[in-house]
């Protein structure tokens, strides 16, 4: 899970959150919502973190590396 699933689930949180008015008695779909909004930043911040911080180290295969 990377960058892309983090907008993807943040997205789709955000479209059953405020775009559909759909009341059904047995899943809140604000909550389901808010949940997937919730986890798409987290996933999009982890990825974020550890993507820097792959390109922060250094490559111990690069020749230029002294």
């Amino acid at each position: 899970m990377g960058i892309g699933s983090g907008i993807v689930l943040f997205v789709i949180g955000a479209i059953l959150a405020f775009a559909l008015n759909v009341q059904l008695t047995w899943i809140d779909l604000n909550m389901v919502g808010y949940l997937l909004m919730g986890a798409g930043v987290l996933v999009f911040l982890i990825s974020l973190i550890l993507y820097t911080r792959r390109r922060s180290a250094a490559d111990p295969t690069d020749p230029t590396v002294p």
